[in-house]
């Protein structure tokens, strides 16, 4: 954080990315919303044949903060949102020699946003966890449509050959994908498959929140 951030932070209160009300420095949820957030039993799900963890289900405070890094462009929230994968990941997942993998974003929204959100919170995971990032994937373009408000069916099927390999790029044995959200697995799937085609012998992910239920 800069002098002019921290400046600000003591003229203006920290606002909740949930409610908006008063939150404490540094933290993106109030203790109300906080309490709110439903933490997942700890143990991964198999979705679309790739072993997934997430910390939370996609929902209520949650969906905040997964909106406000995604779409408000609060690249912030990356570190808190990486905190807490890397408190409650299991301990196998989270070592080398896996590689931290970021979910590729579609190349005209990427330049809209200016980011991918995937690779914030890769970065800030490797911080926490003294795991290498390697941006190896790509999407390819094939992929029409925002993915948002898709049931399953239509989300494998536009995914259908929407992410490969960056050419030149290493590919890593052992890969540990990272995205914000999980839903039908689709996305994560798609990476696994391009992985595998590439060279990868294991392909598993984390993401910030789940769908419920899953």
């Amino acid at each position: 954080m800069g002098p002019v951030e921290a400046l600000l932070g003591l003229l203006a209160p920290r606002s909740c990315w949930a409610c908006r009300a008063p939150s404490r420095r540094r933290e993106p949820l109030c203790l109300a919303c906080r309490a709110e957030l439903r933490w997942r039993d700890g143990e991964a799900v198999r979705l679309a044949g790739v072993e997934v963890w997430a910390p939370v289900a996609y929902d209520g405070p949650a969906r905040a903060l997964v909106a406000g890094l995604k779409f408000r462009g609060a690249i912030g929230l990356a570190a808190p949102m990486a905190a807490q994968i890397a408190a409650g990941a299991p301990p196998r997942l989270l070592r080398p020699p896996a590689l931290l993998v970021p979910v590729p974003l579609d190349p005209a929204r990427a330049r809209a946003r200016g980011y991918n959100q995937a690779e914030r919170l890769a970065a800030a995971l490797a911080r926490r966890t003294g795991m290498r990032v390697t941006d190896c994937l790509r999407r390819s373009g094939t992929a029409a449509g925002r993915q948002v408000g898709r049931g399953r069916a239509e989300r494998l099927a536009a995914l259908t050959d929407a992410v490969e390999h960056r050419p030149g790029a290493i590919v890593p044995e052992r890969v540990l994908l990272v995205d914000d959200v999980v839903t039908t697995g689709g996305t994560v799937a798609a990476c696994a498959d391009a992985l595998y085609a590439a060279g990868s012998i294991e392909v598993s992910a984390v993401a910030y929140a789940l769908t419920p239920g899953r």
